[in-house]
């Protein structure tokens, strides 16, 4: 399909011949038949090889399960979620747990607390609340080019930080795309329209990465870790660390973004005078909006004072009730702001991260993979956080956390370690991906606007990638000593 000709993003309708031969064109349709015999083929020969020294025959078949859901997770033949129920049913079917633990993971308390978590995100999108916080922001910065643009990546960044990155970078894409339609930019100025949307992208994927809120990685990590060690980390313990990160990145993304996508900058006057507009549109703030302004403030007071005595859970739950109670929202509302596929491949993925450390099988792989590139606690954390990266650049990052997890967590005990060391070096670069459209949502999003390929934002993705591995090793260096996180063994 040739490229828009507009640089609104819109683009009239066309029709694509395939030229490609017929040969070719089979063979891209039978992908999902190679790739399923190939997975099943590996199955077979992993739980029909000898037991290695230091395994058990439960761990032996654990390992034929996970590299069978990660092929999966990979290459997504598959629904993710679908692939976590497959893993649920295979792990009881061949003996390694029971079936009543097995199912039971799905009664996690990560679990329902990213339930609650996406039904308060709807409702503040249902209600309108999100997007005139979006607006009020939006036009404080609107006075000149360059501040718009880091108007609208710091306005997803601070939305990210109470709301999961995708349902930001969904809610502020038609306000992105009418900020650039109505610049009226020429064709010389294409890269501003570029860099708008950009840092809306980036500006969510950064936000998320502040708290438990902005993404699934953080709460499955906590889920993950709960199950294998029996220890909490609440919401402002996970704050506390990941925060910085993001804060130290925003300003860093900004400027190679305005370095980058260097143009001609247009007047943004009636821009402001668009935003402005749409704000008069939607006049007062309603009974709706006050109410669930309200319970979303009080919320993330309870989630950072008193969460890890509650539970992020209850409160999230506890919230939804009164949200209820109140008559702000009905069911039929909020449903379509639920990821089920999301709250299906956590329990998934608890599952076999909890199957993969009862049987061993994650210290055995941890210590054939991971403990060769880490003979010290710093080169631990290097190595999880530079193998987390390059993977969630091409596969979830949920899907990440649940492969890489259960392995760093052996690893830390194995080296005396502290166990959250493995959950803040493997759930915080798990979001830190920027090139590629399948790293993240909000990537995705951006690139759906049309006017820009791959190659445009290829090279500034990449050095952003870079910049944000060095962002958080620094912050490990330097930051972690100094709130009780030592990269010294016992």
């Amino acid at each position: 399909m040739r490229p828009p000709d507009a640089i609104d993003g819109s683009a009239p309708a066309t029709f694509v011949v395939d030229t490609r031969p017929i040969s070719r064109v089979l063979l891209t349709r039978s992908k999902r038949f190679f790739v399923l015999l190939g997975l099943f083929l590996l199955f077979m020969v992993i739980i029909n090889l000898p037991v290695p020294s230091g395994l058990t025959p439960k761990g032996l078949k654990c390992i034929a399960v996970f590299f069978a859901c990660l092929g999966l997770w990979v290459t997504s033949v598959i629904p993710l979620s679908v692939t976590s129920l497959l893993a649920i049913i295979l792990l009881p079917m061949m003996g390694i747990i029971e079936s009543s633990r097995a199912y039971g993971k799905f009664g996690n308390e990560a679990v329902f607390f990213i339930l609650g978590a996406f039904i308060l995100a709807g409702v503040t999108m249902k209600c309108g609340l999100s997007s005139r916080a979006a607006l009020v922001v939006l036009q404080k910065f609107g006075g000149a080019p360059r501040r718009l643009v880091f108007g609208v990546m710091f306005c997803s960044f601070l939305l990210s930080l109470m709301m999961p990155e995708h349902a930001v970078a969904a809610m502020m894409f038609p306000i992105v795309s009418e900020i650039a339609r109505s610049l009226g930019l020429r064709s010389d100025q294409r890269k501003y329209a570029i860099s708008l949307y950009v840092g809306m992208g980036w500006g969510a994927i950064i936000g998320g990465l502040g708290t438990l809120l902005g993404g699934a990685r953080g709460p499955l990590a906590l889920a993950i870790f709960q199950e294998s060690t029996g220890g909490k980390i609440s919401f402002l313990d996970y704050m506390l660390v990941a925060l910085p990160v993001a804060l130290m990145l925003l300003p860093v993304a900004f400027l190679l973004l305005i370095v980058f996508l260097r143009c001609p900058l247009p007047d943004v006057g009636i821009a402001r005078d668009a935003l402005r507009a749409r704000i008069h549109a939607m006049g007062r703030m309603q009974t709706d909006e006050r109410a669930t302004a309200a319970v979303m403030v009080l919320t993330i007071f309870a989630w950072v004072g008193w969460g890890h005595h509650i539970g992020l859970a209850n409160i999230a739950i506890g919230s939804v009730v009164v949200l209820f109670m109140l008559g702000v929202v009905q069911w039929r509302d909020v449903e379509q702001y639920v990821n089920w596929g999301i709250i299906l491949m956590y329990g998934g993925a608890i599952c076999l991260g909890w199957a993969l450390e009862d049987t061993g099988a994650a210290l055995w792989i941890g210590k054939l993979t991971l403990a060769r590139l880490a003979d010290t606690p710093f080169l631990f954390v290097l190595s999880c956080a530079v193998i987390t990266l390059v993977l969630t650049e091409g596969m979830s990052n949920s899907a990440v956390v649940a492969m890489l997890l259960p392995l760093g967590l052996s690893l830390t005990r194995d080296m005396g370690l502290d166990p959250r060391i493995a959950v803040y070096a493997i759930a915080i670069p798990s979001g830190l991906g920027f090139s590629l459209p399948m790293a993240t949502p909000p990537t995705a999003i951006a690139y759906s606007s049309g006017l820009f390929t791959f190659r445009d934002v290829a090279v500034g993705g990449i050095l952003l990638d870079l910049l944000a591995w060095g962002c958080f090793i620094l912050t490990t260096w330097l930051y972690w000593p100094l709130i009780g996180l030592s990269l010294m063994g016992n």
